[in-house]
């Protein structure tokens, strides 16, 4: 059977997976079992998907992400650089939480973009086309076209389809520049 995708040699993609069409994985990443990788994805460098994994299509994972079990991230999500998911809420070394019973959902809607360095911490949801800023944490849910900053991440305006800041007219109406 002829592979329509792209590995590159130095990345490991374990058995039991499934990769659309035209995805691409880059240098030293690692694609655990049970993981499903939509069309027309890119994975960067160094980038790891944990076991059970559900990715949708033409998602973009920049280097140096993992994407652990208990995280699903729907069509069109961004991942920015060195970002970071997690998916048990009180870790201890002592007390180890080894497995899928312990691991908590974190869901990624269509089109939302994760900032360089953010932290998303699990049992959250990130709506629709939502943008989290460089450096963000979020803890808590986060609605649909929200643009969220800080430490915790709060929801400092509200982004297009574009990304682009909206703008509001005086009569409350939003425009934006770049897809108006």
């Amino acid at each position: 059977m002829e592979k329509n995708y792209f590995v590159h040699e130095s990345a490991y993609v374990d058995e039991n997976v499934e990769i659309g069409e035209d995805t691409k994985i880059w240098h030293f990443s690692h694609i655990q079992s049970v993981s499903k990788i939509g069309k027309k994805c890119v994975m960067g460098q160094n980038v790891k998907v944990g076991n059970n994994v559900t990715i949708g299509n033409f998602v973009k994972i920049q280097n140096n992400v993992s994407v652990y079990e208990g995280v699903t991230l729907e069509d069109y999500v961004f991942c920015g650089l060195s970002m970071v998911f997690t998916n048990v809420i009180d870790p201890r070394s002592k007390y180890p939480q080894v497995g899928s019973q312990f691991y908590l959902k974190t869901l990624v809607k269509e089109g939302a973009s994760l900032g360089a360095n953010s932290t998303i911490v699990c049992i959250v949801t990130i709506g629709r086309l939502a943008f989290v800023g460089a450096g963000a944490v979020v803890t808590k849910d986060i609605p649909d076209f929200a643009l969220v900053a800080g430490v915790p991440a709060r929801i400092v305006g509200w982004v297009s389809e574009a990304g682009k800041k909206l703008k509001f007219d005086k009569g409350g109406i939003a425009f934006c520049e770049k897809s108006s």
